[in-house]
């Protein structure tokens, strides 16, 4: 009977343990396991190289590839590599792994936390721009148009205009806008008259940028409308980009000539503000985004949108407010914002 009882005792449920029970034995274990550091050196090194990546990015050169503005085209997406590195130092159960997480999350949190969790938007502003990317085999030429009209922006900046579909943008654009221009592939419609609307050559043999000047109550805006070539990732050739790359420096030297004091870049750039690529018109002009943009603000592709290669950028003005609008037929997302002339 009483080696009966004591099986029994032994072999009873002691119940649920309490937690400071079991925080005392994962201390026991983090202290009796001496491979804790020792174990996941590879991951903290991945750690590092992510963060020397994302530190260093302007430095990597654009020799083999253009590499460099491929890395800075998508530099926001490279925090994603974070939660799998965590989830494999935890599997791995190394501390040295974990911690060394520390590194790039504090790296990336410098360069895009502003984006996500400051409040940049304000209110008022007297001058409302849009500009789209309306893809030229775009199926509803007139429905797209209606969409963009109602943003009710001053100015709208379209991009991408076949010749058989401008008819259908003027006619459905003609009742809100009494003043447009187009040339070559580009176009702006505006509230207020224009004036000295001509072609930009950025070095491609065709017309794909403009410029015109509004006559807002507040005074002359010079107006650029531009769409730079296309950039693709290829293979064996990676990021291949010169011919984009030669039309920014064409447009940047133009717009830094211009003798209006208050400018408006709106159009497709096929990069975005962190592409050093982009240096000629980015040095000299404020991205609305960046300014008074609440997150990223990803243009394209519009089904999934990875970076905002469409861009409104200032000189001479305020930016209030930047936002993207909701997806048409196009592949690009339109965008507008608000500025104070």
């Amino acid at each position: 009977m009483v080696q009966a009882y004591r099986a029994e005792t032994e072999n009873a449920d002691p119940g649920p343990r309490r937690p400071g029970t079991r925080l005392r034995a994962l201390r026991h274990r983090l202290a009796t396991d001496r491979g804790i550091w020792r174990r996941g050196i590879v991951l903290a090194l991945c750690s590092v190289l992510l963060t020397l990546v994302m530190v260093l990015h302007a430095k990597i050169p654009n020799t083999i590839g253009n590499t460099g503005s491929l890395i800075e085209t998508f530099l926001p997406w490279f925090g994603l590599f974070v939660p799998p590195l965590l989830l494999l130092g935890l599997l791995r159960r190394s501390a040295t792994a974990v911690i060394a997480l520390i590194l790039p999350v504090a790296v990336w949190l410098n360069l895009f936390g502003g984006l996500l969790f400051a409040e940049k938007s304000g209110t008022g502003g007297n001058f409302t721009v849009a500009t789209h990317n309306v893809n030229a085999g775009n199926p509803d030429p007139a429905g797209t148009a209606q969409q963009i009209a109602g943003a009710d922006a001053d100015v709208v900046a379209l991009q991408e205009l076949p010749d058989g579909k401008v008819k259908a943008y003027e006619s459905a654009l003609a009742g809100h806008y009494p003043h447009h221009s187009v040339q070559g592939t580009v176009g702006l419609w505006s509230k207020y008259p224009l004036s000295d609307s001509r072609p930009v050559d950025i070095k491609l043999g065709w017309t794909r940028a403009m410029r015109a000047t509004v006559a807002t109550p507040q005074g002359p805006v010079s107006v650029y409308v531009a769409h730079l070539p296309s950039v693709r990732v290829k293979i064996d050739a990676g990021f291949t980009a010169s011919q984009r790359d030669r039309s920014a420096d064409a447009l940047g030297e133009t717009i830094s000539h211009d003798p209006i004091e208050r400018v408006v870049l709106l159009g497709d750039l096929n990069g975005t503000m962190n592409d050093r690529s982009l240096n000629a018109v980015t040095a000299q002009m404020r991205s609305t985004q960046g300014a008074a943009g609440d997150g990223f603000g990803f243009s394209w592709p519009a089904a999934f949108p990875m970076a905002r290669i469409d861009q409104i950028m200032v000189r001479g003005v305020e930016p209030l407010s930047s936002w993207t609008l909701p997806a048409t037929d196009s592949d690009h997302l339109p965008i507008a914002a608000r500025v104070q002339l």
